[in-house]
């Protein structure tokens, strides 16, 4: 990768389903470093009309790391933000109406039968192209009481809304935009004709802006708090879309596997893949960054596990050592549990998942776990059977002759579940980097401050110089 300079360093703001993180990136054409500066835990909060984001708490937690970034790194040249799609926060006036509801409140439903009313799932695909998600923004704008909708006059997703807050730009970026549903993917702008067949407002809706642009200055009040000046630059600000930058992949012959709270199966294309296979199974085209399409299949991911774990530690009343249960895991024997569906719907919101676990099998027929540690391995298997299933059906939709899966993020690091990816799948599978959406995240900030210069294929093999992966091989 050729140099546009001797290389700099840039903030990221990376806000996850359950913690968020700010880390400084120093990069150049043969560096690639994080630092994690702060730590905050992202814990939804219940009102009286359903779950919320804590936005205001993440914000003001992000401030804080800001302030420790440039405490930590002066020099800082450009801030960019990620975190999870779909939610966002309404506005009138530059004033937060209400704080964003969680993609789990279950108000959702019925704005799923309100827009299929309008228009069917088969006909909306054909647009927008995302596989059905009872949580997509177009259904939860659907669900808006009509009063404060019309009132509101602009909708942010999350990331964007926190640039406005530091910069005072109202924009939405291109790849956490393509997740709402109302982007048309003939041209990627906003799909007018079927905002008004919705009978949704559109102008609510922001200009769009692309990875790599400038959002910003830092206002003046916000630079004084954070102790320093930078530009706001839009990267791709869905955490996915980020994370899929910095896998060390050859997109013409791999799967990825984001694997966090969800774990996001798919290829990278050039093009969205409308076909009618895709519809029926059920797979999603969102945008990727230099206009890449990031082809997949939401499988439920960790969620499953980490919930499991959550409950049982709410009966001991202490924390469960994750690494110690997993080698228990490790010992029994895959035959002695069950491979449930992870992608069954009463795995979405929060809850016993053990009890449902036991209910799934009950259902089937088939014997359910009985120790934890049969759970787990359960909730294992059955997610490694999920993501060799969606990787290899992936290959096909996409004509991508996938040979190798690589898995990013949290899950990279639980070697039980990757090993059993690999053998389920019959191929290797590739771990790491675990910190993808951050380095994602600082590589198009890096790019756009002219710290290095290339292709996404360029970038990817700065990932791959500085953080190799590890190797799992299947084993017969």
């Amino acid at each position: 990768m050729s140099a546009g300079s001797a290389g700099g360093a840039v903030a990221a703001v990376d806000l996850g389903a359950t913690s968020g993180r700010v880390i400084v990136g120093r990069v150049g054409p043969d560096t690639l470093e994080t630092e994690t500066v702060a730590r905050f835990p992202n814990d939804p909060v219940f009102a009286g009309d359903g779950l919320h984001w804590d936005i205001l708490g993440l914000y003001g937690a992000a401030l804080k790391g800001l302030r420790d970034a440039f405490r930590t790194e002066p020099g800082i040249a450009s801030i960019g933000i990620d975190s999870w799609a779909v939610d966002y926060g309404l506005l009138r006036g530059g004033r937060l109406l209400g704080t964003p509801f969680h993609y789990r409140d279950e108000r959702t439903a019925r704005g799923v039968e309100t827009v299929h009313e309008r228009m069917p799932h088969a006909e909306l695909f054909e647009r927008n192209g995302l596989q059905f998600l009872p949580f997509n923004t177009l259904y939860q704008l659907a669900a808006e009481p009509a009063d404060v909708l019309g009132f509101a006059d602009t909708a942010l997703l999350v990331p964007d809304l926190l640039a406005f807050w530091l910069t005072g730009a109202a924009r939405a970026e291109i790849t956490n935009a393509s997740t709402t549903g109302l982007l048309r993917w003939a041209d990627r702008q906003w799909d007018d004709a079927l905002i008004t067949a919705l009978g949704l407002p559109r102008g609510i809706l922001p200009q769009l802006i692309a990875p790599g642009e400038r959002v910003g200055g830092l206002l003046p009040h916000v630079a004084e708090a954070i102790g320093g000046s930078a530009d706001v630059t839009a990267v791709g600000s869905h955490d996915t879309a980020s994370a899929v930058v910095a896998v060390p992949m050859q997109a013409d012959a791999a799967a990825y596997i984001s694997c966090g709270t969800w774990g996001l199966v798919g290829v990278e294309v050039e093009h969205p893949v409308l076909t009618p296979q895709a519809l029926a199974a059920n797979f999603t085209n969102e945008g990727g960054v230099d206009g890449r399409v990031r082809l997949l299949h939401n499988v439920m991911g960790l969620w499953v596990l980490s919930e499991t774990v959550r409950g049982w530690e709410r009966v001991e009343g202490h924390p469960i050592d994750l690494p110690t249960l997993l080698d228990s895991a490790a010992e029994v024997p895959a035959s002695a549990v069950p491979v449930f569906d992870v992608n069954d719907p009463r795995f979405l919101p929060p809850g016993d998942m053990p009890a449902r676990i036991d209910a799934w099998c009950a259902e089937y027929d088939v014997a359910p776990p009985r120790t934890r540690a049969e759970y787990t391995r359960s909730i294992v298997e059955s997610l490694a059977q999920a993501f060799a299933d969606a990787a290899a059906r992936a290959g096909r939709l996409g004509g991508v002759d996938v040979r190798t899966i690589h898995i990013v993020g949290g899950g990279a690091l639980n070697r039980l579940l990757c090993q059993r990816t690999a053998d389920r799948a019959g191929m290797p599978v590739l771990a790491g980097p675990v910190e993808a959406t951050a380095l994602g995240n600082v590589l198009v900030q890096a790019r756009a401050a002219g710290f290095v210069t290339g292709s996404l294929e360029a970038l990817r093999d700065l990932v791959l110089r500085t953080h190799a992966p590890r190797r799992f091989d299947p084993v017969a």
